[in-house]
């Protein structure tokens, strides 16, 4: 069931994407610093949803390390961050980057900034919504490699059948299922999916990608 809506809600994110005219990304400066490992630390939150940076940071290490990258375990930075005095997301996105490379050696930092995450109930529909900004940023420079904005929605009441009674309560039933399974980590994932593999705008392939034929 999750995968159709992942399929059916990530269709719809690449047809909407499409209509717009798209400048292209200017790939210099990823190309020339030409990373290899990514540390990723925890998302800044500008949401009211006090979940969402550690929800949108279990949705992250599978795509960059599909892009080809080597992605430090989240989990792994997270608790060796707490350890060292560093209990917040604001305090680990402080770090200084000369620390970061003396300490952990990464070649490029994945700075996340979550504006709007979860269920929203509205009128005629309860839609989940993921919506934030995503840079990557060269540990030795300081030089923004690339970045985007990961933005996603979906509404299980699509379906206008039944008339303005039936769009309310699929709205209720939306919304109640919500609070017992939250659809953010799928939307998450729909977004940044829809943000790496951008025609113009999608981040670069790195070192470590396997194609599909090399398999």
């Amino acid at each position: 069931m999750k995968t159709n809506i992942f399929k059916t809600a990530l269709v719809s994110i690449l047809i909407l994407s499409g209509c717009a005219s798209v400048e292209p990304y200017n790939y210099n400066a990823l190309q020339q610093a030409a990373p290899r490992s990514i540390l990723v630390l925890p998302p800044m939150n500008s949401s009211v949803e006090v979940n969402a940076p550690y929800s949108y940071l279990s949705t992250i290490s599978q795509p960059l390390a599909e892009k080809g990258y080597y992605v430090f375990p989240v989990s792994v930075i997270d608790s060796f961050l707490k350890e060292n005095g560093l209990p917040t997301p604001a305090e680990m996105n402080g770090i200084a980057l000369d620390k970061i490379d003396e300490i952990i050696g990464a070649d490029a930092v994945l700075y996340v900034d979550i504006q709007d995450w979860g269920q929203k109930f509205q009128i005629l529909s309860s839609v989940a919504v993921v919506q934030g900004q995503i840079k990557l940023v060269s540990v030795k420079t300081g030089e923004i490699l690339w970045d985007s904005v990961i933005s996603a929605q979906y509404n299980p009441n699509n379906n206008s059948g039944g008339g303005l009674v039936g769009a309310l309560v699929g709205a209720v039933v939306s919304q109640i299922a919500g609070e017992i399974s939250d659809n953010s980590p799928l939307v998450a994932r729909m977004a940044n999916t829809a943000a790496f593999n951008s025609p113009k705008r999608g981040l670069l392939n790195g070192p470590y990608k396997i194609e599909k034929n090399q398999k």
